[in-house]
């Protein structure tokens, strides 16, 4: 299971890097408006090096851990980095904040350990549903972080933490909430959760791009189940094989680099991470018959 850095979440989310000496004694904190990092790549299913809490407005869902997290209206979440997570929306209106920080920065300020915090706990629910009062408390609280994680006030990562405690201790006097997104089995949510992990590689956008995920112990891994449970999950679901899906998956994607690129076929071989061109010849050719040259023609 692969682990997104605090250097690599700037580069995809915010598109800059890690701001230069921001909070480095202690650790490290910021805060950010949810819609103004909707872009860059998508949220990868995958374990960070921080704490994230989340206000979020509108429909999402959330795969987190061995749930998938449906919710609507306002909610304020809970990321553990030892717990892989992605979120897809449901609808086009989100809206919201969002802090990161490192556990260096909340131990150094608290005798409360983050692990002994029933939101971070492993295992734990991190989902609190917001009534209107709640929702307006604990956006002023990242109001106040904005505006204090942009001042020149020396002792503003003093008044951070207390901001960051201040909105821990409102959502524990909260009733925690989930909306468990009613899959019809266990079987089923592992297929979500592997078919969202293999349309995250797509589309296929430059030549120097790489399709690297081509084995069911690919995904596997990334998933943290055994390659077993994965195939089983996913053949009781779909009646295909995980290798099936994937080759299926890998197929469009060529046929689209074919009809609406002009890559040469060692390019498209390459990013659909073939080692070598004949590879790619046989794959293709095996499963429609025609050549990759010849289907570009046709």
């Amino acid at each position: 299971m692969e682990t997104q850095s605090l250097e690599e979440f700037y580069r995809e989310k915010i598109q800059t890097s890690v701001p230069a000496g921001i909070n480095s004694s202690v650790g490290h904190m910021n805060v950010f408006r949810l819609e103004d990092c909707l872009h860059g790549t998508p949220v990868r299913y995958a374990r960070r090096d921080y704490y994230k809490i989340t206000l979020i407005r509108g429909k999402n869902r959330y795969h987190y851990a061995d749930k998938s997290i449906e919710v609507e209206g306002t909610s304020l979440i809970f990321f553990n980095p030892q717990v892989p997570y992605t979120w897809e929306s449901l609808g086009d209106d989100t809206t919201g904040y969002f802090c990161i920080f490192t556990p260096a920065f909340f131990t150094e300020k608290s005798r409360t350990l983050l692990a002994d915090l029933p939101m971070f706990a492993l295992g734990g629910k991190p989902s609190y549903v917001l009534n209107t009062e709640h929702e307006q408390k604990i956006s002023e609280l990242f109001e106040k972080m904005l505006e204090e994680i942009n001042s020149d006030y020396a002792f503003k990562y003093d008044l951070l933490h207390s901001y960051l405690n201040e909105m821990i201790h409102l959502a524990l006097k909260t009733e925690a909430a989930v909306n468990i997104y009613a899959h019809p089995d266990a079987n089923s949510r592992i297929t979500a959760v592997f078919n969202e992990l293999l349309e995250r590689q797509f589309p296929i956008e430059t030549p120097v791009q790489r399709f690297t995920m081509r084995s069911a112990a690919d995904y596997a891994s990334n998933l943290s189940v055994h390659v077993n449970h994965l195939n089983r999950a996913i053949k009781n679901t779909t009646g295909k094989t995980t290798t099936a899906l994937i080759s299926e998956r890998l197929l469009s994607e060529a046929k689209a680099l074919l009809k609406h690129t002009d890559w040469n076929i060692a390019e498209i071989s390459q990013s659909l991470g073939f080692e070598e061109a004949a590879h790619f010849n046989n794959f293709f050719k095996k499963a429609t018959t025609l050549t990759p040259s010849k289907f570009r023609t046709v």
